[in-house]
This record gives structure tokens, sequence and C-alpha cells, in this order.
């Protein structure tokens, strides 16, 4: 069978040949649109143990168009469906059996061929511009990538290859789909021009510390301004927007690692009695602390010897070793990896993997709550949820207060008509 498949008898053919496991890449209409606005052009269906890949023509200038509702059953059908993705490809093709096969930080990414930067050079505003790229380009580039791919573990059952690839890739792509509505003329004076009321965020899981980050056409969306204004320019679909962010995230989540236990559920009042100071000096000296190591004067405290000790023993370890796995997701930090590695910034590392772990657990939760609902999850910055509430659904945000009581976090809530609560 030729590689090109651009009609329905042909995609019969592949159906019923019926490949178990198979890899695809999705080619869009272009790289420079957000996944969730960007239709599919081609989709590359290459079987793990077939002899070659073929092209499945959607929508492009030099073929006919296959039904891509008969594409996503084709692919319904297959036990596992490998991607270089998958919080991406799920914005195209929301497959139970998708998995994603390169999780970690040293993801690959694919080099894109001259003939890619020359057509994107001449037509920088073509918003369909891989529709005109030569079909034959767009095969060679996806055999490319398969190949470079290829030595990759398809097997993986790693602890973190199924969490990343169950949870964590799931509740990012979701939050990416809720999109953030905005005032049009103010959101281009801060940043650029946009096209309808509606911008999208796009995480990158794939950091060296696991923490994702989150930018898109040039906005970085986990550090919005907070002091010029720009963050009033979005603004709820619905009713307000909730704010839930986690107080003394870090301090709570290293607590639990030690098993320490605070007297209190606001953390920075507990320390600061520990120091004898007031609640914001408190602040200041914990976090001061936890990212560059325990000061002379309060070594002696039951909490920090507890921190040495665990410290310690981490490093002990990752020595030992050369890797440390991580609670909850399973990471593995390998030291060929890391460069110049030391105690403290090693427990940092790993608060920074709890975190994020802890917080697609707590993401996964919400999204269970929020099904059939009004309400968005559409913002996620490391210890802030923000939520486009609708006020018709009061219950459901006692609801998710009582998920970040499960994990006892403390969490203090913001409202407003915009995303600047000042």
């Amino acid at each position: 069978m030729y590689w090109l498949v651009e009609e329905k008898e042909q995609l019969e053919i592949l159906q019923k040949i019926g490949y178990e496991e198979v890899f695809i890449e999705v080619i869009p209409y272009s790289y420079n649109t957000h996944p969730t606005q960007n239709p599919i052009s081609l989709v590359y269906f290459k079987p793990i143990n077939g002899e070659k890949g073929y092209m499945l023509c959607i929508n492009h200038s030099e073929s006919f168009s296959l039904d891509i509702n008969e594409v996503y059953a084709l692919l319904k059908k297959c036990k596992v469906v490998y991607c270089r993705d998958k919080k991406e490809t799920l914005h195209y093709f929301p497959l139970k059996a998708l998995y994603d096969i390169t999780p970690t930080y040293n993801t690959y990414i694919p080099e894109k061929p001259y003939v890619y930067n020359f057509f994107y050079q001449q037509h920088k505003d073509k918003k369909d511009i891989n529709r005109i790229i030569p079909i034959v380009k767009h095969y060679e580039y996806c055999e490319t990538v398969f190949e470079d791919l290829k030595p990759n573990n398809f097997k993986s059952n790693s602890p973190y290859y199924k969490w990343f690839n169950q949870k964590s890739s799931v509740v990012f792509s979701a939050i990416e789909a809720s999109g953030l509505k905005v005032n049009k003329e103010l959101f281009e004076q801060y940043f650029h021009p946009i096209e309808g009321d509606y911008v999208y965020t796009q995480y990158n899981l794939k950091t060296l510390t696991t923490r994702p980050s989150n930018s898109f056409n040039g906005v970085n969306y986990a550090a919005l301004n907070k002091d010029n204004g720009a963050r009033k320019c979005f603004i709820p679909r619905n009713s307000f927007f909730i704010e839930m962010d986690i107080s003394a995230y870090h301090p709570t989540l290293l607590a639990n690692l030690i098993g320490y236990r605070f007297n209190t559920m606001d953390i920075h009042s507990a320390f600061a009695e520990m120091y004898k100071v007031d609640y914001q000096k408190a602040k200041e000296l914990t976090f001061k602390q936890l990212y560059g190591g325990v000061f002379e004067q309060y070594k002696d405290l039951e909490f920090f010897k507890k921190v040495k000790v665990y410290t310690d023993n981490l490093w002990r370890d990752f020595q030992k070793n050369g890797w440390i796995e991580c609670p909850t997701s399973g990471y593995i930090y390998e030291d060929k990896g890391l460069g110049d590695m030391k105690p403290q910034k090693l427990l940092n590392y790993v608060l920074q993997n709890l975190e994020t772990s802890t917080n697609v657990s707590i993401l996964w939760e919400i999204f269970q709550l929020l099904r059939g609902k009004k309400t968005k999850l559409v913002l996620y910055t490391y210890d802030s949820f923000l939520f486009d509430w609708d006020e018709n659904e009061p219950q459901l945000i006692e609801d998710i207060k009582k998920v970040f009581n499960k994990y006892e976090l403390n969490i203090k809530i913001n409202q407003g008509n915009d995303y600047d609560f000042e």
C-alpha cells in the first residue's frame, strides 16, 4: 500500500489490517497557532512493527480529504497510540490510549527542515501554511522524527511514565483548553494583537525540575506583572474570578516529608512564634532557609533538625546511587543530568517535584467536580488556582475547598471582576 492515504477505501485497508500499536504525529495548519484553535492538515500514522509510515490527509492543497471522524475512529481501535507530546495531541485527539514517549526534561525537540523555514519566512501571516508545504516534505520530516525516537522505550513501566501519561498531561491539557477571556483592547495594549476575546496558555511540563512553565506567543502566563495593570485585561466569562492560593506551600510539603506536625494551619504564625519575630519577618526567614540553608541560630529548632536529617539522607542516597526517586510522581533525578548538584539544591528540586505532583492530584479531583459545570479552571501557577466562577454554582466552591482540605493545605481566597485583585 502506498504511503499517501487520501481516500476512504485506503483508510479502510488500514482499518482491516488492525494495527494495535502505532505512533502518530499531527501536522496542524500552522505551528504558530495554539493547538486548541488549530485545525489538522495531516496525520502521520506509523505502525510500530510496520515497514513504513502513512500520511493521512485531512485537509491539504495537494490531496483529497479524509473525514476526520473516520481517522479518529481508526485511532480509537488501536490499543496504544504513542506520540511526541500527549498534552498537545489531546487537543486534536482525546484518546484514552494515547501515550507520550518523552516525558522527561531532556525531551526530543525535532529540528524543522529547511523547507519549513523557507515557507514560514515567505508567508509569515498565513494561518494554514502547512497546507501548502509539499506533503512529501511533511512525510520525510515525520519519518525522521520516528527514526529519532525509536531508541526510546515504547514499553516503559516506570512509575513516572505512568503518572505523567495518566494524570499530568491530561490535567494540563484541560487547563489549556479552557482559555482565558480578555478585554481585547486592553490585552493588546499590554501584549500583542489577537483575534476574538480569548487567549490560551501553553504549559511546558518537561522542565529540569518538572515544575511547569507557562507561556505562549511571547506572554509568560506564569509570571504576569502584578504592578503595571496588565492583569486587568483578564476578565471572567461567568460571574467572577475566584483565586485560591495555598499558604506556606513548600514548608507544608517539607513538614510532611520529615514527619513534623505544626500546631496550627497557619504555618507562618507557627514560625513567627519559633523565631520570636513578627509574621512578615517569619515568612522571609523561612524561605531564606528553605532555599539557602538553615541559619546557625535556628539549627536547634526541631523542624530544622528534622530538615537536616532528611537532607543529609537524601544527599547520601544520591551520591551512593547516582539518583533518587521522588515521592508521589516516581520521577528520577539522575546525577548525570543535573550538573553541579548540592544537598540544598537537591532538596529544592524534590520540593518542586512534590509541589507539581501534589497539584496534579488536586487538579485531577477538581476536574472531576467541574464536569458538566459552567465554572472553569482557567489558570494554574504553582501555588495558585484561578477559577472563572458561575455564581449559580455556590456549592462547587465549597466542594473545591474540601479538596485542598483533604491534602491538609491552608488556602486564602481572592475574588474580583478581573485578575488584578489589588
